[in-house]
């Protein structure tokens, strides 16, 4: 999933330079690009594969411009130590904003590492032949293999200094890369051999689920900031920014029409359980599986930080993160499905952090200095964030739930 190892630090590297241009791209390309996208030709196709890519532009449009809103509120405050989205909060809302912004990057962060279970417990099933494994009373194969990550992860997040992990952020997005690659060439030719019938409009019932798994795949608001700030350049950021959204939001297009096309109704959750059993499907498969099981601690890490600054002043505090570390290991052996909880996660807290916050803060802060279109379209965003996460939280739940 998109989103860096840290809300304040840089993605790439440990010294500070100022990036040029292209390195800003890559870096907006590391933040953004993550195992969400393997969720979006299964939302395609609940959706349809038009209403799907209608939906993730307007969502990579909107979310492109709420990260400039952040900009233009901390190029308007002039605070040098605005260095996160949480500083940014702090200094539009004092200790409120703060908390707020806090609050829902745990969630966002932990919701991540959720997922990351999900992917590895059900990939790991299909890919060793379940009916081999012995099941222990009522656990599944799928969570055989979360429970078999636990005791290595609370190794892993015990590390107090994560820096020797860093370079594995690159990693995770090389091999995201790699199976974006293999993907989209086994369903090019799946999709020409079988052509199977595919739906462009799978009604407005649906149309929030969509959403929120586009959010979830672009979500990344949080390293703006320091992006911005590492530029050399900075008044080209905006359009390097838009670019760097745009060529994601065309190849993550692609890799979800592709998917939906190759398999139709047969589009699974995770769109690589759809590939066949050849020797690189399944490395990339393990790939996936091992990069995002070492991703899991630097994602963490922010929630590590905030929980230990508020509860523990600041000091490292091995138990609470080992009950962190448990908390969402029990989250993921509850949620069956993987894109379904992709969709919770983006309408829920996703929405929140990319479209309300943003729009809401800098209406705030620009109130006497913008024109009343500015004020009803950013007002319209706060809106659409607020719609969106109660709509898309009760739609997923009622997927994830079996409600309907």
């Amino acid at each position: 999933m998109g989103p860096a190892a840290r809300e304040d630090t840089p993605l790439l590297g440990e010294e500070r330079p100022l990036s040029s241009q292209f390195k800003t791209f890559a870096n907006v390309f590391i933040a953004i690009v993550g195992a969400g996208v393997l969720g979006l030709p299964y939302a395609f196709k609940r959706t349809g594969w038009l209403m799907g890519v209608i939906t993730l532009f307007s969502v990579a449009a909107l979310i492109t411009h709420c990260m400039m809103l952040l900009v233009r509120i901390r190029r308007k405050l002039g605070v040098a130590n605005i260095g996160s989205f949480g500083d940014l909060g702090f200094a539009v809302c004092g200790p409120l904003g703060r908390f707020l912004v806090d609050i829902l990057i745990i969630l966002s962060q932990a919701g991540f590492c959720v997922g990351y279970l999900i992917f590895i417990g059900t990939t790991l099933a299909n890919l060793f032949n379940p009916t081999t494994i012995m099941a222990l009373g009522q656990v599944a194969p799928k969570g055989l293999y979360i429970w078999g990550c636990f005791p290595f992860q609370l190794g892993l997040n015990s590390i107090k200094t994560l820096t020797h992990l860093a370079p594995l952020s690159i990693f995770a997005d090389v091999v995201d890369l790699g199976a974006m690659a293999v993907v989209i060439f086994e369903d090019v030719k799946i999709a020409v051999e079988q052509r199977p019938d595919v739906v462009a409009f799978g009604g407005m019932s649906v149309f929030f689920y969509g959403m929120g798994v586009a959010v979830y795949a672009f979500e990344g608001v949080g390293m703006v900031l320091p992006l911005e700030s590492e530029m050399k350049d900075k008044e080209k950021f905006g359009k390097v920014l838009a670019l760097s959204m745009g060529v994601i939001a065309l190849i993550f297009g692609a890799f979800g029409v592709l998917g939906y096309m190759a398999f139709g109704d047969g589009t699974m959750d995770i769109i690589t359980a759809n590939l066949g059993a050849g020797l690189v499907t399944s490395l990339v498969k393990l790939g996936l599986c091992i990069n995002l099981f070492f991703t899991f601690p630097l994602m963490m890490n922010p929630v590590f930080e905030i929980v230990e600054r508020r509860f523990w002043s600041g000091m490292y505090c091995v138990w609470l993160r080992w009950l962190l570390v448990l908390v969402v290991t029990l989250v993921a052996l509850l949620v069956p499905n993987f894109a379904d909880f992709l969709s919770l996660v983006g309408s829920s807290v996703c929405c929140a952090l990319g479209f309300v916050l943003p729009a809401l803060f800098y209406l705030m802060v620009f109130k006497d200095e913008i024109g009343w279109k500015q004020q009803i379209f950013n007002s319209g965003i706060v809106l659409l964030g607020v719609v969106l996460a109660v709509s898309g939280t009760w739609s997923s739940l009622s997927e994830i739930f079996n409600w309907n």
